[in-house]
């Protein structure tokens, strides 16, 4: 995926994008807008039924289009219907002449890899493997041809069942106990050649999906496997790996796009679908009466089970204190209290929705929670006293889980550094404390009150001992010392609800505060800021003075700001001080007088002539270090040669059914912010570079109200590319516009760039605005009217070395297009001394989680 343009000083592409293709209509009037009539960005009902409708006659389309994934369907149901597997799956004789596995194989029914591909097991698998045959069958008959699809599919479960069969004859003859107890299983159903499948398919999708899938190809058979240990996961995962491995050698000679380079937001969702993962794992274990995977051995500890009669009986066998410590447990799955079970994984669950939002504070717990059970293994290993081979392995088996998380999390770190505001973290503080209070006290106040219901007969301080029993999960209950046992009604009712209530509050107030909005700036004051700018405006850039990481000085009569962020000691300004005319013009040497008491150097950056004026009058040097690029909209007409490709552009949409539609991002269909997500995530990958920040915008800032996003789609529904424009306010009401967020399909309409743009304008034009701005291109100038300083020139020959990574130069050229007016954006500093620490903060600034390899990266490519 390409991108064209990204707000001030965004990056461009080393070459400017071909020309054209379609037209479409102009997309409608946006309500903010003013004056002139407009149904806004947001989605009307019209709107949303007609992408609803979209979508139901896409799906409707692409089941149409895949008679083999419909054939197979049927065949895989007709045969189980016939011979009445589907309740239960094949009888035991069936399954011993059509499943696979190490008896069948030695006894020479060699069929037996190949019938085993229209059975399933059960239920439940006809269900799972009808879901995921529909998932991967249709968009594989598109994507690898229905030849490929079916030879796949079979070759798949083939080589898949015979790899996975023979991983576990060589586990068994090693004296591997958990393979040597599924080696005489027998196997049958088609999802190891779905997985297989779908592993091939990963390579033909977009960087995301891709990233994705193969994600989920290789964690679903991988936690069965671990989990529930059947000889079937073991299939399965054979069948992943042996997908990925086709995939691969498949795809050589064809364009890829490495899929190990993610966005800061992708790696989050990855991490957290690991995090997942190991949560989901020991519930789906608890549904299999058998499972012996090496990761369950230990697995009543994450989701506590009912005591059978036969464990009552050893307990009691025990002491009676042991039996009442035994039956109270048991009572405990008869009440809601039965939830505990499921403590840790719910705990994870809620974990996992932070580290998705990239909170330090979910990092923290996550990683805390994993080195606890970490020690908690190893406490258990100890108490055990052997260092038998067995219970060794029993204990390597189960550490290697919070090992790997553990892991995997310092691995990414740098990922999730976003940190909740200090009145959040205090409520969620105060929240947790007053249910532990609460929880506490009403379990050893009133217990105490009803002391001659617990055995032995409960004192205060007995109940404040027994407080740990309370919070725990049942199955940790026999690792606790004594306590009361609750035998009365109340005492039970006690012990069944306290430590529920404190776990069900906690565990709201984590979800609740891991969903907030993140925001770093002090709220009053970014609320203050925006009515400042919103009644009287700025430049061209000022909007991004709204965005999260700004702080903002205001002049004493509150008439003028200036957005900023510190970076060591330098105060960097986001774009002009916004607000009254007047005032702005003070504010430079205001905001230069706040910088100086606080021992800070202050820097102006990308600003326009006037500020760059004002600073000059306090003796400031200056430089130029991008140009911004303005549209006048009254007169615009695409009539002369001039605009011969943005005509050739509109005159293809139109040929091609591409039509430009008006959103806000957060009232888009899920399906087209879904697509948007995949292509900037493929933009992301294509690059191999870090993302930029600062006055660059990306998905985050997309996510505002006052934001437009424009949309190339096709009938089909296909985003072809999107632009996002931010206002420029004047007296309360837009008068222009500012391109922000720009991507394209890498595989879409080539022209789509020039139509977007060029609909925009038309829209604008018609809604009374002024003007729009295709914003800054960095180190890039059209002219040379002035004679450039020696600082001038070495920023030029930066422009001509970055040329190839970013392509400044190309996007400035690709601007020419629209035939605009180009005003210079400067740097204003006061003291050149100062330059080192001053560009030392803009890199800081635009590459915030540069880490030392990608740095490497980037010096390599520059030098080739």
């Amino acid at each position: 995926m390409i991108q064209l343009g990204t707000a001030p000083l965004g990056s461009a592409e080393r070459r400017a994008p071909s020309v054209p293709a379609q037209p479409g209509p102009r997309p409608t009037p946006h309500p903010s807008s003013k004056p002139a009539p407009q149904p806004g960005p947001r989605s009307t009902p019209r709107a949303g039924r007609r992408h609803a409708a979209r979508l139901a006659g896409r799906i409707a389309g692409r089941l149409r289009a895949a008679p083999l994934t419909l054939t197979l369907l049927g065949v895989l149901w007709a045969v189980g219907g016939a011979t009445g597997a589907l309740a239960h799956g094949p009888s035991r004789e069936l399954l011993a002449r059509i499943g696979v596995g190490l008896p069948t194989l030695a006894e020479g029914r060699w069929w037996t890899p190949f019938t085993s591909l229209i059975w399933c097991s059960s239920t439940g698998s006809y269900v799972f493997t009808s879901l995921l045959l529909l998932l991967v069958g249709p968009v594989a008959e598109r994507r690898l041809g229905r030849a490929r699809t079916l030879a796949v599919l079979v070759g798949g479960q083939l080589l898949g069942t015979l790899l996975g069969t023979g991983l576990v004859a060589v586990g068994a003859r090693a004296g591997e106990q958990w393979t040597a107890a599924v080696a005489d299983q027998t196997a049958c159903g088609p999802a190891t050649g779905l997985f297989a499948l779908a592993g091939v398919l990963g390579f033909r999708l977009s960087v995301l999906w891709r990233r994705r899938l193969h994600l989920l190809v290789v964690l679903v058979p991988l936690v069965m496997t671990l989990y529930v240990g059947h000889l079937q996961s073991v299939q399965r995962f054979a069948g992943a790996l042996l997908g990925l491995g086709a995939g691969a050698l498949l795809a050589r000679g064809r364009r890829q796009r490495s899929p190990l380079r993610s966005s800061h937001t992708e790696t989050r969702v990855l991490v957290a679908l690991c995090l997942v993962a190991a949560a989901l794992g020991p519930l789906i274990a608890s549904l299999y009466d058998n499972a012996t995977g090496p990761f369950n051995t230990f697995s009543e500890l994450y989701f506590s089970h009912r005591l059978t009669t036969d464990e009552i009986a050893e307990f009691c066998a025990l002491s009676a204190h042991d039996c009442a410590r035994a039956h109270a447990v048991e009572r405990i799955f008869d009440t809601p209290g039965r939830l505990m079970a499921a403590l840790f994984p719910a705990l994870l669950l809620v974990l996992a929705e932070g580290l998705r939002r990239g909170l330090r504070l979910a990092w923290r717990i996550t990683v805390a929670t994993e080195l606890l059970w970490v020690a908690l293994l190893v406490w258990l290993f100890t108490e055990a006293g052997t260092t038998g081979g067995g219970v060794l392995q029993y204990f390597v088996e189960a550490l290697l889980l919070p090992l790997l998380t553990t892991v995997l999390l310092l691995a990414t770190r740098q990922r999730f550094g976003l940190r909740l505001p200090g009145a959040v973290l205090a409520r969620l503080g105060v929240v947790l404390g007053g249910a532990l209070l609460v929880a506490s006290a009403a379990y050893a106040g009133l217990g105490a009150a009803a002391a001659a219901q617990f055995e032995p007969s409960a004192s205060f301080r007995g109940l404040l001992a027994g407080l740990p029993a309370q919070f725990l999960p049942p199955a940790y209950n026999d690792l606790l010392p004594d306590y009361p046992i609750a035998v009365g009604p109340f005492a039970r009712l006690l012990e069944a609800n306290c430590g529920l209530a404190f776990w069900a509050a906690a565990l709201a107030a984590l979800l609740v505060t891991f969903r907030r909005p993140v925001v770093h700036t002090d709220a009053a004051d970014a609320a203050r800021a925006r009515a400042l700018l919103t009644a009287h405006g700025g430049g061209t850039l000022s909007f991004i003075s709204t965005w999260d990481g700004n702080h903002y000085w205001f002049d004493e009569e509150g008439r003028a700001a200036v957005a900023y962020r510190v970076l060591s000691t330098v105060a960097l300004t986001t774009g002009d001080p916004f607000g009254e005319p007047e005032a702005r013009r003070r504010a430079v040497a205001g905001f230069a007088r706040y910088c100086d008491a606080r021992g800070w150097t202050p820097c102006f950056y990308s600003v326009t002539p006037e500020t760059e004026a004002a600073a000059g009058a306090l003796g400031w040097r200056s430089l130029q270090v991008a140009e911004d690029t303005v549209v006048a909209l009254p007169q615009l007409a695409f009539t002369g040669r001039k605009w011969q490709d943005i005509r050739t552009a509109l005159n293809k949409a139109g040929k091609q059914g591409i039509t430009a539609e008006w959103w806000a991002y957060r009232d888009a269909p899920l399906a087209l912010r879904d697509q948007i997500r995949s292509i900037s995530e493929e933009w992301v990958s294509e690059k191999g570079l870090p993302e930029m920040g600062f006055t660059l915008g990306g998905l985050e800032e997309l996510d505002d109200p006052d934001v437009r996003l424009l949309v190339a789609v096709d009938a089909d529904g296909t985003v072809h590319g999107l632009t996002s424009w931010m206002p420029v306010y004047e007296d309360g009401a837009p008068v222009g516009w500012t391109l922000d967020f720009m991507r394209r399909r890498s595989d879409g309409f080539r022209g789509v760039t020039e139509f977007l743009i060029a609909s925009a304008a038309l829209g604008f034009k018609e809604e009374g605005a002024r003007f729009l701005s295709l914003s800054g291109a960095p180190l890039a100038r059209s002219g040379q009217e002035a004679a450039p300083t020696g600082l001038q020139r070495m920023l030029d020959w930066m422009g001509r070395v970055l040329e190839p990574v970013y392509g400044f130069r190309s996007l400035l050229a690709f601007k020419a297009k629209f035939q605009p007016e180009y005003r210079p954006l400067y740097m204003a500093y006061p003291d050149p001394a100062a330059l080192p620490s001053i560009t030392r903060a803009i890199g800081k600034a635009y590459l915030p989680h540069l880490t030392a390899a990608q740095g490497v990266r980037l010096m390599r490519r520059l030098s080739a």
